[in-house]
């Protein structure tokens, strides 16, 4: 028997069929017919949103033209990841290029103020046991992390070889030589073996193409290139610099949902605008207790970390070691499965629905409990499934709307209408402002090698952005044929996981296992056609297992605002979830014979 058959609305407590109802409307009132391309290219006149305003000094060096065995691209958490698992397979030869003025990817731009990880940090900082270091909170502030990358970086010994403030321009395959030429904006032309792009889904902003945008002629940036010498204050707030400035925030993710309390305690007058509300759901942080930390035993972190993805794709544990926000849907889909005991298919699907809208009814009336005007509050509150967007975690941000001096600007799904030289405009009014924070996120939908910022020329000048013109093709996610001994960190065709640093662990022993077998021989390594078809195919084939999920979604990055099919369904993730494709990774190597692999040295296949 179906549970919607045996139970009643009145035994729910809410009305499946009228939340559903409810949830297509405000999805067709997002839906754009541009997607990803209502988004403006962060470049040219806007390139001053890219700037680095965190360099403390420009590092003068000559010129390389050298050659390293690997390459690393990106000096985020996957390429220290990548330098950490490479060190510890005996691979030292390593160079990491990195853009931006030091380690932390995400986490060096990112110094907005209240800037923390959603993720419980004990399972979201990579390798804390390998440095001995347990984070001072349940969820750590920016500021903690950031530090935390560079003493990965110091223990592994990766500023030895690093080029910071280095960006590349371009990646081109030397076919006589079996190397790959690295071009850079400091002139290096140097010469690798193999290389590892991590350059991560999150470091190129985005900016809403807004008619008049460029039009505005008060102060403006993006979060993460946060203007402290404008507001003044730190990563902790203190604005002081906006005590007389009536602000905007364009933006209600989970950057906002962070810095709008900082920002409404110090603006003379907040207004927020917004498309659509996220889901704010109890963070309740706190200090780590030293006894427990006392208390962690050999392989915690690995233990804990397997424990909360687990949840967090379904799978029943004996023990919720992380209990957070995360994992608590979960825990309510499982009573009721242990509730109704309908195991099929549909009794699952089902039930996870209903344990969906029993948890975002908990969310929407958590909005009525704080919000003062009624109003305002139905305006916070979001109608969409739970993991149709990133879910928010904070307990200050609602608190801020029962402020005098801040202003919920709901747009109804529409959106801003226009930007003018004074300010913000929707529905035909004008709201005068002196500053716009544009917290509007990065590029995730975009090309690769866009996104990238360096085109990547491989066997007979073939472009990937060519190569991938109709679609991402791989093996596993991790290289592309015509493109030997290029290797690629990222969750497309790959594993997308709620902690995004374990499955770039996971990508990182991976390629480490892989270059551990290439490396001694000199062996160039390339990915055969059969295996690339075969691989698109599959991931055409498991993207069905989340495809209705998701097309029935409101517009967002995680269905490509709003058209998850097509192309979006070949460069998307693995449709079975992380633990699966993390057992066809374990499974591949513990065959052993690199099956869909060439390794050829000397023109002699090794593999």
């Amino acid at each position: 028997m179906a549970v919607t058959e045996s139970r009643s609305p009145d035994d729910l407590g809410f009305d499946p069929d009228g939340l559903r109802d409810k949830y297509r409307a405000e999805r067709s009132k997002r839906l754009r017919a541009d997607g990803n391309d209502q988004y403006t290219e962060v470049a040219g006149e806007f390139s001053r949103f890219v700037d680095d305003p965190y360099i403390e000094a420009e590092v003068e060096r000559a010129p390389l033209t050298d050659e390293v065995d690997v390459v690393v691209i990106g000096g985020g958490f996957g390429g220290l990841l990548m330098g950490a698992r490479l060190h510890e397979a005996g691979i030292d030869d390593v160079r990491l290029i990195e853009k931006a003025g030091d380690f932390g990817g995400t986490w060096y731009w990112n110094r907005y103020p209240g800037a923390m990880c959603d993720v419980e940090s004990y399972v979201y900082m990579p390798l804390l046991e390998e440095l001995d270091y347990i984070p001072s909170q349940k969820y750590s502030h920016a500021p903690e992390i950031l530090a935390h990358s560079a003493a990965i970086a110091r223990h592994y010994g990766l500023y030895d070889n690093a080029c910071l403030q280095t960006e590349v321009t371009e990646l081109r395959w030397v076919e006589s030589d079996q190397r790959w030429l690295v071009a850079t904006n400091r002139g290096d032309a140097m010469s690798a073996r193999y290389v590892v792009m991590a350059n991560g889904p999150l470091h190129r902003p985005k900016l809403p193409g807004i008619d008049g945008i460029e039009t505005f002629k008060g102060h403006s940036f993006h979060t993460s290139r946060w203007d402290y010498d404008y507001t003044g204050g730190d990563p902790d707030g203190n604005l002081t610099g906006l005590a007389n400035k009536r602000v905007a925030v364009i933006g209600t993710g989970a950057t906002a949902v962070q810095c709008v309390p900082h920002l409404g305690a110090a603006a003379e007058h907040l207004y927020v605008f917004q498309r659509t509300p996220s889901s704010i759901d109890i963070r309740a942080n706190r200090e780590t207790d030293p006894e427990w930390a006392e208390s962690l035993g050999e392989g915690w972190q690995r233990e804990r970390m397997e424990n909360f993805n687990s949840l967090v794709s379904g799978i029943p544990q004996a023990e919720d070691l992380v209990n957070d926000g995360w994992t608590d849907i979960i825990g309510k889909m499982l009573a009721m499965l242990r509730s109704d005991g309908d195991m099929s298919p549909g009794g699952i699907a089902e039930t996870m629905e209903l344990a969906d809208f029993e948890k975002m009814e908990e969310i929407r009336s958590r909005v009525d409990e704080i919000i003062d005007d009624s109003g305002v509050a139905e305006s916070l509150k979001p109608y969409y499934r739970q993991f149709c967007k990133r879910p928010c975690f904070h307990d200050d941000y609602l608190k801020t709307f029962n402020r005098p001096n801040v202003e919920l600007v709901d747009t109804d799904g529409r959106g801003v209408e226009r930007i003018t030289q004074r300010g913000v405009v929707v529905d035909g009014v004008e709201y005068e402002v002196d500053c716009i924070v544009f917290a509007t996120g990065f590029e995730v939908g975009t090309g690769y090698s866009r996104r990238a910022g360096y085109e990547i020329v491989g066997r007979d000048d073939l472009t990937l952005s060519d190569k991938w013109a109709d679609g991402v093709r791989t093996l596993h996610g991790i290289a592309s044929q015509g493109f030997p001994n290029c290797f690629i960190m990222s969750q497309t065709q790959g594993a997308l996981a709620v902690n995004y640093p374990h499955m770039l662990n996971e990508l990182a022993m991976h390629l480490s296992y892989i270059l551990g077998e290439a490396l001694p021989s000199g062996a160039t390594v390339e990915v055969t056609a059969e295996a690339e078809q075969e691989w698109v195919e599959t991931i055409i084939s498991s993207a069905r297992q989340r495809g209705d999920f998701f097309e029935n979604c409101t517009p967002g990055y995680y269905n490509n605002e709003g058209q998850p099919t097509g192309r979006a369904v070949q460069n998307g993730p693995h449709g079975g979830g992380p633990v699966a494709f993390w057992k066809i990774l374990s499974n591949w190597r513990d065959e052993g014979s690199f099956e869909g692999l060439t390794m050829t040295r000397a023109g002699t296949p090794a593999g």
